[in-house]
């Protein structure tokens, strides 16, 4: 039976990293929309970015998202492993896929990479300075600390189910 890995963390937390190596232990198919977004658009938000370039960000990602499950449910359904690196950052999200996956036959497995909000803002930091080719964006400070306010992590029952 295939499983499908979903990746729960916010930017910086190590989600990418966890997925590579989930990716090679156990060989399946690893799916990071931010990869996605950069090589099919670039780099696309800035510290200075607006309200309507983030709005275009999203909506490019909220598509690359849905061909990368599209993509993720044919693998499942062949029977082969799949690492979704999209950060499912509320539980409703979460129980979606997961709803999904089991729609499918596959089982489920949540990891969820947690770091502090000092931790979180360390590592975005560095990674804008030296802004890794074709894996991720930019991504301000402003907006990360926005979005750690909208985050729910994972709880002790969906870890253990």
């Amino acid at each position: 039976m295939a499983t499908l890995h979903l990746m729960v963390g916010l930017p910086g937390s190590g989600k990418t990293t966890l997925a590579r190596s989930l990716e090679r232990e156990h060989s399946a198919l690893r799916l990071t929309v931010d990869e996605w977004h950069v090589e099919l658009f670039g780099n696309d938000v800035h510290d200075d970015s607006s309200d309507a370039d983030w709005a275009v960000h999203d909506a490019r990602h909220t598509a690359i998202e849905a061909r990368l499950w599209q993509t993720a449910a044919r693998a499942l359904e062949l029977g082969v492993d799949v690492v979704l690196d999209f950060g499912f950052w509320t539980r409703q999200e979460r129980d979606e896929f997961r709803g999904r996956a089991h729609e499918l036959g596959a089982e489920v497995r949540i990891h969820f990479a947690d770091a502090s909000a000092e931790q979180l803002l360390e590592r975005i930091t560095a990674r804008n300075a030296r802004l890794p080719e074709g894996t991720t964006f930019h991504i301000p400070e402003a907006s990360l600390r926005e979005w750690m306010l909208v985050f729910e992590p994972s709880t002790a029952d969906e870890l253990a189910s």
